[in-house]
């Protein structure tokens, strides 16, 4: 058998994925892209439709009639001014919270390390809302349902995931090479953490950031149990705009409006993280 074939022979994912046609390749990702693409395509033409009436194919009249009513209605002022607020301040708290944990597990040895690190994922182990349940009867007696805090508190509990097991594996990937030159140059330990282990360790902790702060604005369960109905959320205003039969134009708009602090976020993480760099912190 010359080397080719035995090359060839020797792996037979290679062969097994050159087996697949190439047209057969490309209608798999065209109907991929058709399933993400569509919902988003339909919203946002209905955010921008005035005039829409069956049989047309396409809208009749497009404006943006709708959006000067959504935006001028206070509920949704006072709505997206919560959402960005529980955003803001759930991820700060996080962020204090949870990284000097992740420094701990990453690099101390102490009694019962791994036990409390692996409690750290029994939150997504089981059912959350169940948890969520037993935690809004706990906040009962404390008084803390249907308040602003109340909700920052546990929806600081959906962060666990992000702001701990992220920034502990890049914690861990810092080369103590790198450190351990730096201390024997006569860099003090604060300046080692500055001038080394943070660099390494910035973009997985970006992307923790990141993912905390899009996941809190776009929480609906923990807002509804322990909010409702004093805190309103963006959200939880579509879902009742959808509940009370308002036009389908309203959904839409806000739907729209949802998307952008997310999608603003993606924009300024690739511009200043670089996507190579953004995609290894997720893949930590």
């Amino acid at each position: 058998m010359s080397l080719s074939g035995h090359a060839r022979a020797s792996r037979p994912g290679l062969r097994l994925a050159g087996a697949l046609p190439d047209w057969a390749g490309i209608v798999i990702a065209i109907l991929l892209s058709a399933f993400i693409l569509l919902p988003l395509v339909n919203v946002a033409i209905w955010a921008f439709t005035e005039v829409w009436r069956y049989p047309a194919v396409i809208p009749q009249k497009f404006g943006f009639r709708f959006w000067s009513d959504v935006l001028g209605r206070g509920d949704v002022h006072l709505a997206m001014t919560t959402s960005l607020s529980l955003a803001a301040i759930v991820t700060a708290l996080s962020a204090v919270i949870c990284l000097p944990a992740s420094y701990a597990f990453a690099r101390l040895d102490f009694p019962g390390r791994n036990l409390f690190f692996m409690s750290f994922l029994t939150v997504y182990a089981f059912p959350k809302f169940g948890l969520y349940i037993t935690i809004a009867t706990i906040f009962i007696g404390l008084g803390l349902i249907g308040s602003f805090w109340g909700v920052v508190l546990i929806q600081l509990v959906s962060t666990l995931m992000f702001m701990v097991w992220i920034p502990v594996s890049a914690f861990q990937n810092v080369d103590r090479r790198q450190e351990e030159a730096a201390r024997d140059a006569g860099a003090s330990p604060l300046r080692v953490f500055w001038s080394i282990t943070l660099p390494q360790v910035l973009p997985a902790v970006s992307a923790a950031v990141l993912l905390t702060f899009v996941n809190t604005f776009y929480e609906t369960e923990v807002a509804w149990l322990i909010g409702a109905p004093e805190v309103r959320t963006v959200p939880l205003l579509m879902i009742r705009f959808i509940n009370s039969e308002l036009v389908v134009q309203y959904g839409a708009v806000l739907s729209l409006m949802l998307w952008v602090p997310s999608f603003l976020l993606l924009i300024l993480a690739r511009r200043f993280l670089g996507a190579q760099a953004l995609g290894r912190a997720l893949g930590a």
